[in-house]
């Protein structure tokens, strides 16, 4: 802490030696560039005789006598810029030689040159401060394309994001590319005549999803509410109100646990339209993807790079380093309970009722902890939730290429319309690529009174403990009651997507600020 003390002392000591010289780079209100630092790079032999000016961090810095090199980058490329003594004033060389720094902003005019190296670079006639970088940046050293002594440290990475985002190109990418991402998810669903939809963070009952919520207090009313966990029983209301296609992109919040692929608050986008089923919910999560990828991307085929988190199954589908995932093809279909009796040989008939399937659960040896895959019966509660777990454990690591498990227990859906030709099971389908859940989609409950004894056996599971029971919403009920025509919804985690999207191989990567502990000792 004192070396980066004294660090910051010298260059405060800069800062009031350029203030001296009529340069207080935090004075400066714009600087208009007249192309970026791309442009010039792209456009170079027809801009050589033309004056340009470019706004940028210094990002390198060399002096030789009397000139020197730097580097700019404006966030998305760079250029090299070239001082030389005799084409400066006295201030601006005493300010480039003695008293920027890496990491500070600045203004240049100048024309364009080849350097004898045969590096594209601006000849800078003037220039000036536009900010001070008062702390040290951990750029490192590259060359060649290669990378050394840069920022690699996660927590540091996490916590203080801009660092990440200035020293880190393929961190900075991938970022950049989430944002992207969610922009194109907006256009597809403008585009194909569904409205954009804000509803309540702060609600009475949080519903739409099994999750633990936030809990906070309405000064105003007195009235205790909890953060969202879900957007969709508020857009099912609208459905209700005969607005036939509404979507919403929305921060929902639920109070579990943090891992690679959950994060308490995250990015959620649901969509509803009047009218359709379960299949047309299908063709739309298809067509979406498809059409993110290729508007970002280029391409239907999307590369992951392979890093450590992949599953043996994922690895079995690398290709040179890479894992492709094929957008452009219909998404497989995959029932559940088939998947289930393949993956561990549990029929349909061991899955009738509890007590059968645990007793054969057991007789499988799929309880074995030894086995590095299996079933902890005593954490199951009821036969879906038991279902759902064999699920988790034996089939999901094999879901590589983009896929739908279709049917899901009734137990664990209680917004789902049941499944008149399989007793138990719903109308529900969920999406997976890489090993990874994306998406919750339904053929929707429009019979409220259907819809009443869903949440009443709701409310008996969380009288035997499950917080993550669905609470009963009367509000929402009445509007059912109103009217509710045949209805497809479908969630889509925004976060995932881009972590599927960009090969991240955590959430933390595609969370511009994740949660992070406070430090004791905070910079």
């Amino acid at each position: 802490m004192s070396e980066d003390r004294s660090l910051r002392e010298i260059r405060l000591e800069k800062l009031e030696r350029l203030r001296a010289l009529g340069m207080d780079p935090f004075q400066q209100e714009k600087f208009e560039s007249s192309h970026s630092a791309t442009q010039l790079l792209d456009q170079f032999d027809q801009l050589q005789d033309q004056e340009i000016r470019l706004a940028g961090r210094l990002v390198s810095y060399r002096l030789m006598g009397k000139a020197g090199f730097a580097h700019l980058s404006d966030g998305e490329g760079k250029i090299q810029a070239y001082f030389k003594r005799d084409l400066l004033t006295e201030s601006l060389w005493e300010a480039y030689s003695e008293l920027l720094d890496i990491g500070d902003h600045l203004g240049v005019r100048g024309k364009l040159f080849v350097t004898k190296t045969g590096e594209r670079t601006i000849e800078v006639h003037s220039f000036v401060p536009l900010s001070k970088s008062l702390q040290p940046l951990p750029l490192g050293k590259e060359k060649d394309g290669e990378r050394w002594y840069g920022l690699a440290d996660a927590e540091t990475r996490f916590r203080h994001r801009h660092l990440d985002l200035i020293a880190n190109p393929e961190a900075r990418r991938r970022l950049v590319d989430r944002m992207k991402i969610t922009a194109s998810v907006r256009r597809y669903f403008d585009q194909a005549g569904y409205l954009e939809a804000e509803t309540p963070m702060l609600q009475v009952v949080a519903g739409g999803a099994a999750a633990r919520p936030f809990k906070t207090h309405y000064n105003v009313y007195d009235l205790d509410v909890k953060l969202r966990i879900s957007l969709e029983l508020y857009l099912k209301r609208l459905i209700c109100g005969d607005i036939p296609r509404v979507y919403e992109i929305g921060r929902v919040f639920r109070n579990e646990g943090v891992s690679t692929r959950h994060n308490p608050e995250f990015t959620l986008l649901e969509f509803y339209e009047a009218y359709a089923n379960l299949e047309d919910m299908m063709r739309r999560v298809e067509e979406l993807f498809r059409f993110v990828a290729s508007e970002v991307y280029g391409t239907c085929v999307v590369q992951v790079p392979e890093h450590e988190g992949m599953r043996p199954a994922e690895r079995a589908q690398l290709v040179e380093g890479h894992l492709p995932i094929d957008f452009s093809k219909p998404w497989a279909r995959v029932n559940m309970l088939e998947a289930i009796e393949k993956a561990t040989g549990l029929t349909r008939e061991d899955l009738s009722d509890l007590s059968r399937a645990t007793q054969r659960i057991r007789e499988l040896g799929l309880t074995d902890p030894e086995s590095g895959k299996h079933i902890e019966l005593e954490k199951e509660r009821n036969l879906g939730g038991l279902i759902e777990k064999l699920l988790e454990v034996y089939v999901e690591p094999q879901l590589v290429q983009p896929s739908f498990v279709v049917g899901y227990p009734i137990e664990t859906s209680p917004l789902a319309k049941k499944d008149p030709n399989h007793p138990g099971m719903t109308r529900r389908f969920e999406g997976y690529i890489g090993c990874r859940e994306v998406c919750n989609a339904f053929s929707e409950i429009n019979d409220p009174i259907d819809q009443h004894e869903r949440f009443l056996h709701q409310v008996e599971q969380l009288g035997q403990g499950d917080d993550e029971a669905h609470p009963y919403d009367e509000e929402f009920l009445y509007a059912l009651e109103g009217g509710m025509p045949p209805t497809g919804g479908c969630g889509i985690g925004i976060d995932r997507m881009a972590m599927v999207l960009t090969g991240a191989d955590s959430l933390r990567e595609v969370l511009l600020f994740p949660m992070m502990k406070p430090i004791s000792d905070p910079v």
